[in-house]
Parts: structure tokens; sequence; C-alpha cells
């Protein structure tokens, strides 16, 4: 399993992360996949590669508490929820809601007319 997680670089009383996909076997300062991004605490700076983040989010990466907090700071979760939807909408769901909206007006057809019609 993949996550998104924070790997400390810098030197002493002064850290620096890299946001990095990395297997949830490896160590903190472990190899990873790919680096996604970085965020200095101290200068309140973050930088984000988008696309990747949004790639390996889709891919079913779990990102770990503070990088959850980064990503939904900077409207990450926003864009995958958009993602989705525009996906979602295939022309198979279109068929699916014709034939779902035939049969719906067949029933109620059936249902008037037997509510309709005296013995």
């Amino acid at each position: 399993m993949v996550k998104l997680r924070l790997k400390r670089c810098g030197r002493k009383q002064r850290a620096v992360y890299r946001i990095v996909a990395i297997d949830v076997r490896a160590r903190r300062e472990g190899r990873d996949l790919q680096t996604v991004g970085f965020y200095d605490p101290i200068n309140n700076q973050t930088h984000l590669n988008v696309p990747a983040i949004l790639d390996f989010l889709e891919q079913g990466a779990q990102p770990t508490g503070t990088v959850y907090d980064i990503l939904k700071k900077a409207g990450i979760f926003a864009e995958l929820q958009r993602n989705r939807k525009r996906r979602a909408w295939t022309p198979l769901h279109e068929i699916l809601l014709n034939i779902n909206r035939r049969a719906w007006t067949r029933i109620r057809e059936i249902v008037s007319l037997a509510f309709t019609e005296n013995p």
C-alpha cells in the first residue's frame, strides 16, 4: 500500500519536509516512489505537484494526518472530487439512466392502469 507522508530533511533545529509517495513498509527516510512536494513549517511554505498527487490519490494512496491537512488546505480534495465526477459520467451511465427512466414510466403506467380499471 502507498502512503503520502512527510520525509524529514534540513539541518538540526531547521526541519524541512518533503511530501513523498512511499510504501508503508519503508522507514521514514527510506526510499520513496516519488517526491510530490515539500513543506517548510518555519516559513510556512508549501509546494505541491498537484497532478502527481491526484494520480496517487486516485490509485488509492492514503495520506497521513499532517499531509491530509496540508492537502485539504491547498484544495486538493475538491479537485479530486471534480475529477471523479467528471470521469464517472460516461455513455454507459447515460444508457443506464435512459433504461431506468423507461422502466419507471412503464411501471407508472401499469400501476395507474391497475388502479383506474374497475373489475
